[in-house]
Parts: C-alpha cells; structure tokens; sequence
C-alpha cells in the first residue's frame, strides 16, 4: 500500500475551520499517518450503536490493520477527513474511488464510495454535514463526480444528512440496505441548503457572544482604574443579568469578591459555566488565558488586548496564532484590540465594552471596525436620542477592533433574523470577502435596511491591523456595487445615523413625490432646492406663516398625508416669538396626532434651534437612562455622551415603542440633512420594490458555450495568461453572439488599398498605437474615406503627423453606421468577483467617471438599469431632439457579455471599446479579451471561516 507521501504531499489547502450549527467551531483537516492515536482515542469514545450504523456489525475496537487503512491515504483515491476540536477527533469521514464494478480504482474512474462516523456526543452539531461539504469539495478537486453510500435503514440521522444536502440523488435498496447515489456537482438547491446553514451557524455563534449567561472578566485590576476593572463596572452598572465573575491570578487567595462580584485567580476555581470570557490582560499573557477558557469551555471571547496585527509584523503573526488557537478549542473571537460589546435587551442587559454607560434601549443594530467611531457612534445616538428625537437606541453593539475572527458578515448573519434589530447601521474600513458581504446585505436589505459607511476609502489599503485581500476596483465601483445590492451607502457618520433614525421609525416612502409646510418660506425654500438636488420631486412649498398655531400644523399635515400625490411630508419650524406663540410641546403633539391619523407615509422635522420642540417630539418614548437604575452599591460615573440638558429616565420603565401606537417623527437641525436621509430611504424603498422582481439571466439559441470552452482551453495551453489576438478575440465573441468589426492591419498604403478594397468602400483608417488608440481628438482616425484616393491621402497624413507605420499600427476598417460610442467592460476581480461595466466612451467614462456597474451575471432587468443609471444616459435616448439609439440592442450586448464571463472564468477581462449603438443595431469596433487559469471562488466552495 503507497504512503501518505508516495502520490501526492500533504494537501494543506484542504485545512479549514467551520462554524457548527451550535455556534461552535471545529477544525476540518486531512486525516495523516501521525493520526493513529487520536483514531484510536476517538474510535473508543463512540458508542456501540453508531459503530454499528458504520461498519453494519458489532465492531468494539479498530484492528492495527483498520487503523493503518484508516491513516495512510494517497490524498487522490483514497482520502480521509477528520474534524478536530481541541486537537483532538469528533467526527470522520472517507471516501474510496470505486469503477463501475464496486472495486477499488484509479482515474478516470469518477465515482467514490463515502462513509462518516461522528462522536456521539457530537452528533447534532451539523459536524456531519460541514464534513460533507468538504469531503465533497475534495473528491470535486480530484476528478469525482459522484458519490455512493450504504447506510443501514434505522440509521435515519445520516440519510437525513444526504437527503437535506440538496444534491441530485437516487435512492435503492437492496439485501437490508439502502444505497444513496448523489452527483457532486452544486445545484441552486445545494447552494441554498448550504447558505442557509451558514446563516443558522453564524448567527448562532455571534449570538453566544451577545447572549450569554455568564461572563468572565479577565484581567480586573485590584485598584480602581485599568481596562478590566472599567468593563467589570460598566457590566454590573448595566444590570447584566447572569452571572460575573472577576478573574486575575494575582488576586490574594483571601479575596473573595471586587465590587460585589466573584472573584477568583482561575477559571479552574469556577464551577459553573462560563459563556462569554472579556479578555483584558497584556498580550503575552493572552495564550495562557484562550488555553484555561478552551478547557474550561467557555464559548467566545472578547478581547480587548492591544499589541497585535495593529503593532506590525510581529503583532500580526500573535494576531494569528490567536485565532488559531481559539478555534481549536471551538470559540469565537471579537478583537482582539476591540471596544466592545453591547447588548440593551431587558433579558441580558450586557455592556461589555469601555462606554462607561449603557445606551438606551431601541431597534439599530450597530457595528463599528473601530473603537473611536463606535464611541462617535454611540455618542451621536444618545444625543440625537435624547435631545433631537428620542425615538430610537441601540438593540447590539459591537465593536470588531482588528476583526481577526468575527466580522461584519457575522454580525449580519445575527441581524437577519433578529427580532430586537430593525435596521443595521455598520461603519467598515474593510471588507474581508466582498462577495460574501455582498451577498449577505442583498439578502439582509430585502428584510431590513442596511446602512453602511466605509472609512480609509482614499488610503487605498486597509488598517494595519486589518489582514484582508485588496481590491483592484476604484472606490466608487465598490459603492456602486453595494448599492445594488440595497445598501445604503453613505459617506459620514453624521449621514449615517441620520438615515438610521430616519428608518427605524418611519414607514418607506411609496415614491420620490414631497409635500414641504411651515412657518417660515425661506426654510421651505431650502427644502424643496434640496429635494431637486437629491433627485427628489417637491410640490410647492405651503407657508403657513409665523402666526401658525399648533391646529395649522395639524391641518395642513393631515391635508398633506391624505393627498394621493404626496409620498413624503417635511414640516420646517422656526422659533415663534410671543405670548401666543405655539409651544413646543403643544406642536409636536400636533404633529404626531395627525401622523397617527394618516399613517403610512413618512414625515420629518427640520427645525432651527428648537431643543423643546425635538424632546417633545420624542416625550412618549423617552428611553433615557436613570441615575438610580445602578446596582446597589455601584459607582455612579459622569456619563460622556449625554448633553447638559439632557433629562434622565429609566428604560426599563418605558413602554415598548416598537409594539405601541405613538408615532415618532425624526427631526434634522438642516433641510439638507433631512432631504439626504429622505432620499436615501426613497432610493432603498425602490430598490426594495425592484428586488421582489429582479428579472432572469435570458437564454440565447446561438452561444456555443462548449465551442467557448474548447477555445479557451486551446488557448490557455499556451501559457498562464495571455491576452487575446484580433483574430482569437473575434472567434470566441462571435461563440457568444458578438460580432466585432474586423480590422485589417496597413503596414504600408498598398496594405491599406488592398484591405479597403477586401472590406468594400467606405472605409476608417484609425492608428492604434496605445498613445494614439481611441483617442479620436487627438486626430489618429480618418472615417468615411471614399475610395482609394482618399485612402492614401489620409494614410499620409497620419504618417507625417505622427510618425513611421510600424510606430502608429494603421488598421482599415469598414464604416459602421453613425450613432452614440459606448464602452463595455468586464474584469474579475480577486475580491468582489465578476463585474460588468458600462458608460459613453471618451471624456465621460475616462475624465468625469460616468460607468455604472453590476455584478456578474447580470439579469435582464439589471441590464435594463445599468443602461439607464449613468448621468450621461439622455444622450442615448434623444437628448434635445436627436434620435433615440437602439438600446435593447445594447441591453443584449450587456447580457452577452455577462454570460461569457460567468460560463468561463478563465475570460478576466474583456474590453469593447467603442461599441457604436445606432438608430438600429449596434457595431462593435474595438475588442480585447485576456484570459487566465480561473481565480478561487470562496463563495462556492464549502463553508469555511476567513484565516488571514
């Protein structure tokens, strides 16, 4: 039998951490011949009957000879798994290359028999179903197409772990056993099993750390002061409702408590159990503490150690073994160098984190990459809260520090489904794996808005502490990006939780159309200049003059609401001067009466120094924090974030706005700022409406998709990657229905006559130099040249203006019909993916930017948009009287395009350039094409956790 090493070397590749349904983690790696021992200690801890379900007969003990066929694999016929969980074995799995006979084989036989054995007090986890994923990657990688199984009939949990995989099977039995055949291949089904999983596993492992029973604080100092005697107050400040304890091993053994809480030198001395560990100690002391967690079994942990990948090389590579080593022992890290977490919920009332004060209770979810704009963002929140509008808080709060483990699409996953959270507000700095992100926040989008803010967008690298793989697409490509896929995509923070305050509590708007009333004419002015700005449609502003009392506001409101052709109100409000005016508290009751009266529209406030009129607005949802809902005997700290005129109440007190009846209206100190989050809310509410219908990807009769294949495959036999000739381009087009203009090389005017006259009068003589190549203001094309006289002519100009032949690279090409000149572009980018671009050639895509963007592939609705999206797009449909160019024409040049990138990824970019779209049809003058072998797909493969 061949050793581990005679066919192929250890595939390290193949290594992989999962998330388990539990919110666990295990480690999937390939079983080696160093793996005797941990079989044997495994194989012993399974019970009698699962040993049974795997070998169909009594089976107490592996035999030298089992463990040594269980142990020495080739890595390409015979290939085992092993999930791993503190070194140590939980579950396996096998397969054996089998012909068509049943027996061992080799290639090209493309079938494998598979079997699993999981640790019984494992089963349960999804250990078995993560195995098959992997497993099945593997066999993919190895040329094997297709599974078989045997499995006894009572052993109903491994058929279920088959059946739910979502492959195309078949299913017989035969002799007492039932035999299940599966192809290999992903199907949509196996897709959504395999991305649903991951959602109920992410968000299960995120939810451990922001729900736990009990909490360790690691590393609380014996004086008052330090970072784990702070985060051990703010939790018992916040009233957390499990358990506490204080832990440091230079406690004496006399003390017993610190501030009323448990306090012990090791995890060893606490008998309960301990979920959620703060780890806040020097960062050479961090191994030990993960270790004593891991064998304790504490679920995750929070650290807020600093000295790692943010410090430089050696930081990083800490940074790493960190995560390696919380992993194997099953636990999830937020940090390290993180803020913090916060949970408002009356059930757990956790604030693990350095704000020295819990955030009122409410519906955002909040995520911050870092501590100083989560303080921003907690700050902002409170203020506006309490002293603007009070009519929202915070559900969770997490701030990731390096975000080494736990990342944005984690915490996306938890948001999806959870009841606390109506809309989530994240500010990143980077995006470790933007195709899953965006895959998540178009799922996330279409339950709830998502608003997201990106900072270090001009650094054109990631934080230092941030190990994540860089993109090659401008800024604004990547926010095009998000926005298709219902992001909300802002650009300050301020933006960002004025969007937020906006669309936790009001209805989305049906359409663009705003009715704007007030006291003052001039404020309603500057509303409706910034409706027309942000592409909004105001209706004449109603001045309801100084004078106006509260009943005014109240009727012109309620007017405004009931109008059919008013999707949005914004109500302005100036100081009102005199023994008669309108008090705050009386107006702001008549806003919300009559909000309550008309509801389904949103309205909001732009008001100019009225403190009164913005807490009266927000008086029935108070949810501020009281003095006196501290822990008896707790020190009570000077609150950072509260204003000076802030007025206390007690959250837990305050009735659940989210269930209850009274209307809460926004208010903004700027038209601009309110306008802003109105827009972005009519936007997103389109897009929502847009989602639920978001087309097809059409089938064309005439692609040669296996023609395609065959000539790539010959072509990139040549070499690693390479950029396609004019004849090659032309060929693999022309397989997807693209047909581009041939041009014909004039090395000399004879050259030029000849191929004039193979391509027939009139003709274009262009020079494609890269200095000189779709530059037509710089005089390098002649067009519509006659005849032959011409031709030469022109020919001579070229050369004595720009120099030699062999310098400028003359081409005939025949004359297309005049229209609109386009440019379509395709590239796959390592990070985010396939992308298809569009915009008018020259000046608008090179020097203002105008190109819109989708992601590969593109549907027909898609293609319908992106033609219409760029600011440039009138020029195509009869801009100031011209004829309107034939745009399905080009629509189906996008989709073309889109299919030739998706069906083969080895096509990484592609280039029309000019696509000339005419009054009917369309003429492709310039094409390049560059393949090379197909970049990693992560999005596709089985479940794994990002290692950096």
């Amino acid at each position: 039998m061949q050793s581990a090493s005679d066919r192929h070397a250890y595939p390290a590749h193949w290594e992989a951490d999962v998330v388990l349904r539990d919110g666990g983690t295990a480690r999937i790696r390939p079983i080696t011949v160093d793996d005797a021992e941990r079989l044997v200690s495994f194989y012993e801890q399974v019970s009698d009957e699962s040993k049974y379900y795997r070998f169909f007969a009594p089976y107490p003990r592996l035999s030298a000879k089992d463990v040594h066929r269980f142990t020495h694999h080739d890595f390409v016929d015979r290939v085992g798994l092993a999930a791993t969980v503190g070194g140590e074995f939980i579950a396996t799995v096998r397969y054996d290359r089998i012909g068509t006979d049943g027996m061992p084989a080799s290639a090209p036989a493309d079938e494998a028999e598979v079997a699993f054995l999981v640790q019984d007090a494992h089963q349960g986890r999804g250990v078995a179903s993560a195995l098959l994923e992997h497993i099945g990657a593997v066999a993919r990688e190895r040329d094997i197409r297709r599974f078989a199984a045997e499995v006894l009939p009572a052993n109903n949990k491994m058929i279920k772990v088959f059946t739910d995989a979502g492959y195309t099977q078949k299913r017989s039995f035969e002799d007492g056993v039932v035999r299940l055949e599966f192809d290999l291949e992903p199907t949509d089904r196996s897709l959504a099993v395999q991305y649903a999983r991951e959602q109920r596993a992410e968000a299960r492992s995120v939810q451990r750390l922001l729900v736990p029973g009990s909490v360790a604080v690691i590393g609380v100092g014996r004086t008052p002061g330090g970072v784990g005697r702070s985060v051990l107050g703010n939790i018992g400040d916040a009233g957390f409702t499990g358990r506490l304890y204080a832990l440091n091993r230079a406690f004496p053994e006399d003390l017993k408590e610190i501030d009323g809480v448990p306090a012990h030198r090791s995890m060893r001395e606490i008998e309960e159990q301990v979920d959620l560990a703060v780890v806040a100690v020097p960062a050479a002391y961090v191994p030990d503490v993960v270790a004593e967690c891991g064998e304790h079994g504490v679920q995750g942990l929070v650290v807020l150690s600093a000295g790692y990948a943010e410090s430089g090389p050696e930081g990083r590579e800490r940074q790493r073994e960190l995560v390696r080593q919380a992993r194997a022992y099953g636990m999830r890290i937020i940090g390290p160098n993180a803020f913090g977490v916060i949970n408002t919920s009356a059930d757990v009332r956790l604030n693990a984190s350095l704000a020295p004060e819990m955030p009122r209770p409410g519906r955002i979810g909040l995520f911050a990459q870092s501590g100083a704009i989560g303080i921003a963002l907690l700050s902002r929140l409170h203020r506006r809260g309490g002293g603007v509008t009070g009519v929202t808080g915070v559900s969770t709060f997490v701030s990731s520090g390096n975000r080494a483990d736990v990342s944005g699409n984690d915490v996306l996953q938890y948001w999806y489904d959870d009841p606390d959270t109506d809309v989530a507000l994240m500010y990143l700095e980077s995006i470790g794996n933007p195709r899953k992100f965006n895959r998540l926040a178009r799922r996330t989008a279409a339950a709830k808005p998502l608003v997201v803010v990106q900072g270090a967008r001009h650094g054109g690298a990631a934080p230092q502490g941030h190990a994540v793989r860089a993109t090659r697409l401008p800024h604004a490509t990547v926010s095009a990006l998000l926005r298709q896929a219902g992001v909300i995509r802002v650009d300050t923070i301020t933006e960002l939780v004025d969007a937020g305050l906006l669309l936790a509590r009001q209805p989305l708007p049906t359409g663009p159309r705003v009715a704007i009333l007030g006291n003052s004419e001039s404020l309603g002015l500057l509303t409706y200049d910034a409706c027309l700005s942000e592409g909004l449609r105001p209706l004449p502003p109603l001045d309801l003059t100084t004078g106006a009392s509260a009943g005014d506001f109240h009727e012109a409101l309620s007017h405004a609401l009931a109008d059919e052709t008013c999707d949005a109100v914004v109500v302005t409000a100036i100081p009102a001067i005199g023994d008669a005016s309108t008090g705050d508290a009386e107006l702001a009751q008549a806003l919300r009466s009559a909000a309550e009266q008309v509801p389904g529209k949103p309205v909001l406030v732009v008001h100019v120094e009225l403190g009164g009129l913005a807490e009266a607005l927000s008086a029935a949802a108070s949810t501020a924090p009281q003095a006196d809902r501290k822990a008896p005997g707790a020190q009570i700290r000077p609150h950072p974030f509260r204003p000076l005129d802030f007025q206390a109440g007690n959250p837990a007190e305050q009735p659940d706005t989210a269930q209850g009846p009274t209307t809460l209206i926004p208010a903004y100190p700027a038209a601009e700022r309110a306008v802003r989050a109105l827009a972005e809310a009519v936007n997103y509410a389109q897009w929502r409406r847009d989602a639920a219908d978001p087309g097809k990807v059409p089938e064309y009769e005439d692609i040669d998709e296996k023609g395609a294949a065959q000539l790539i495959g010959g072509l990139l036999a040549r070499g690693q990657g390479l950029t396609l000739g004019t004849d090659e381009t032309c060929d693999l087009l022309g397989k997807y229905g693209i047909d581009v203009h041939r041009a014909l090389h004039a090395p000399t005017p004879d050259a030029a006559a000849d191929a004039a006259r193979t391509l027939g009068y009139p003709v274009a003589l262009k020079a494609t130099a890269p200095h000189l190549r779709h530059r037509a203001d710089l005089g390098g094309v002649r067009l519509d040249l006659a005849d032959e006289e011409q031709l030469r002519r022109a020919y001579a100009e070229l050369t004595e203006l720009f120099g030699r032949p062999e310098e400028l690279r003359p081409v005939v090409q025949s004359m297309a019909p005049r229209g609109v000149d386009t440019v379509v572009r395709a590239v796959i980018d390592p990070a985010a993916g396939a992308v298809l671009s569009f915009g008018l050639a020259g000046a608008a895509s090179q020097l203002l930017g105008d190109m819109a963007h989708r992601l590969i592939p593109v549907t027909d609705r898609e293609a319908t948009s992106i033609v219409r999206s760029i600011r440039t797009a009138p020029l195509l449909f009869g801009w100031r009287g011209s004829t309107p160019v034939d745009t399905p024409a080009l629509e189906e040049l996008l989709l073309r395009v889109s299919r030739l990138v998706d069906d083969h990824p080895e096509v990484v970019a592609v280039t029309l350039e000019p696509v000339v779209v005419a009054t009917h049809g369309l003429s492709v003058l310039g094409a390049s094409v560059r393949l090379a072998p197909p970049p990693a797909r992560d999005d596709l493969g089985p479940r794994t956790l990002p290692t950096y």
